[in-house]
């Protein structure tokens, strides 16, 4: 294939100079006029699903972008068994959990049971369905439809274990045949706990290994996971342009991996660069608003679904979309217009005044700092990292770069003092702590030549290692920095301890994949 080879109707040549939001237009038009969209039933044929009986309200697929309907189908319930649950908090993890799943065909009235024990779920919540149409935008793919259900439960009692199910008609999760397919969650308590964990990750996919590190994950019994992006790789390329072959069916696969541990563990999402899917919305992101509900209290939910916050125990979190400031791959770049860096300082210092939360924990998928493949992010040191400072921001996750990698704490761009493995750090004293942790699943990357691994058991400390950062004009400049402290090239995950009380501290390990511990550290804030 020649360099200008038109894919997805773009020529490669022009691709590379759009933004999201014209690949988007450039899309719909294109393959409007060619009549690739033409309604449920061919949709339907194309991928072999039955049609629809005539007198049945399917829903139908006649614009490229997030379609929000009631869903009735033409086929029998009792043959169609939902699959792919996963949970996420709503913006109060006391009150509120969404219950989010999928259907292979278009059902009728699906809905969630709920109640306080397994055998007795009298409450039933009707679902809400967002279909979602994916052309053949290539020779290889066939079109797809998929089915996206979503539940919100509100008013729940804080610090309880509920038993749900799902279901629709034909399908009724309370029959006794159907009571394996229950689930359970335990909202967050009314009170900061004495202790809990949470878990992160980023840079999934589908495979052995993202398989293994989820059953990790859920032996570490945690409150609740954050997924720093690049969620299931549909998007095998991650360029932001239209040579990015996107497979609608590989999210299908995901999240039937992912279901064992998200359908108990709240499984919070932000967005990478490979979750930018353009076909669906003007900045690509209509796609994760099917699949995902998540707390809607951001600078803009429908533009930008993986911005925004919430408070388990005395941790504040922040998820942040990357892609709006990314030097490195500009797709997206500025596309709130300033709104979500604004929200985020805001967003910092209430928590940072709020009594109840001793650390603030912000997570997005960009590298700050890192020595791996992808290196640093200008764009994301230019635009979060004074904010960072200036709030005490307690650690910052992210993924991108398919390693494990740990910084000493940061000040001013500098090692404002160093944190060796089992040390003990203070945000207000020596900085910030940053953690890449892209090792959940997906190919690994390594580091610079000469530069070797240095985890727990096997420490090789460097003096100084040559990277760089990416520039505003899409260049990398080169650093030497001495800030890198832990390196392991494996699969992994992050687990938090997080310790309320008299004397706070958050309690910060590696796994990898084996099990073995490959790094610790603690954040203790002086007062």
């Amino acid at each position: 294939m020649t360099e200008d080879t038109p894919r997805f109707g773009i020529p490669e040549s022009l691709a590379r100079r759009m933004s999201m939001p014209e690949q988007h237009a450039y899309l719909r038009a294109r393959l409007s006029r060619r009549r690739v969209l033409t309604g449920t039933a061919a949709a339907g044929a194309a991928v072999g699903l039955p049609a629809a009986p005539a007198s049945a309200a399917s829903p139908t697929f006649t614009s490229p972008t997030l379609v929000t309907a009631p869903a009735t189908g033409g086929v029998d319930g009792s043959l169609v068994a939902p699959f792919g649950r996963h949970l996420a908090f709503g913006a109060d993890p006391r009150t509120q959990m969404r219950v989010s799943w999928q259907v292979p065909l278009a059902v009728t009235r699906p809905y969630v049971r709920i109640g306080l024990a397994p055998w007795e779920l009298s409450r039933k919540i009707e679902a809400e369905v967002r279909p979602l149409h994916t052309p053949s935008l290539s020779r290889k793919l066939p079109a797809v439809d998929q089915y996206y259900l979503h539940a919100g439960l509100d008013g729940l009692r804080p610090g309880t274990t509920y038993y749900y199910g799902v279901g629709h008609d034909g399908f009724d999760p309370a029959a006794p045949a159907r009571l394996g397919t229950i689930g359970s969650f335990r909202t967050a308590p009314a009170t900061p706990p004495e202790r809990f964990v949470f878990t992160a990750f980023g840079d999934q996919g589908v495979s052995y290994h993202a398989l293994a590190n989820d059953q990790l994950i859920l032996g570490q019994d945690p409150a609740f996971h954050l997924h720093v992006g690049d969620i299931c790789y549909a998007d095998d390329s991650g360029h932001g342009t239209t040579s990015d072959t996107y497979d609608a069916r590989v999210w299908d696969q995901f999240l039937a991996q992912t279901e064992s541990v998200a359908a108990s563990v709240p499984w919070m999402v932000t967005t990478g660069n490979h979750d930018m899917e353009a076909w669906y919305s003007p900045h690509g992101y209509g796609g994760q608003s099917a699949r995902f509900s998540l707390p809607e209290n951001g600078p803009d939910p429908a533009r930008a679904p993986g911005v925004y916050s919430f408070v388990y125990g005395n941790v504040g979190v922040v998820a942040l979309d990357a892609n709006d400031v990314s030097y490195e791959i500009p797709a997206n770049l500025g596309y709130t217009d300033g709104a979500q860096t604004a929200w985020l300082d805001r967003r910092l210092g209430a928590l940072r005044r709020d009594p109840a939360v001793d650390f603030v924990v912000v997570f997005f998928h960009h590298c700050a700092y890192s020595t791996s493949t992808h290196a640093s992010d200008g764009g994301v040191r230019d635009a979060w990292v004074p904010l960072f400072a200036k709030h005490q921001v307690d650690l910052v996750i992210n993924g991108h770069n398919h390693v494990y990698e740990r910084t000493d704490a940061i000040r001013g761009g500098e090692v404002g003092r160093p944190v060796p493995i089992g040390a003990t750090t203070d945000p207000v004293r020596d900085g910030i702590v940053y953690v890449t942790a892209g090792g959940a699943g997906r190919e690994l990357y390594g580091f610079g030549p000469g530069v070797r691994d240095s985890y727990e058991g096997r420490v090789h400390d460097h003096d100084h290692i040559l990277t760089f950062h990416w520039t505003k004009a899409r260049l990398p400049d080169p650093d030497v920095v001495e800030w890198s402290r832990v390196r392991y090239t494996g699969f992994s995950f992050l687990a938090v301890e997080a310790v309320s009380g008299a004397s706070p501290v958050l309690k910060v390990s590696a796994l990898a994949e084996s099990g073995q511990r490959i790094d610790h550290f603690e954040v203790r804030r002086s007062s």
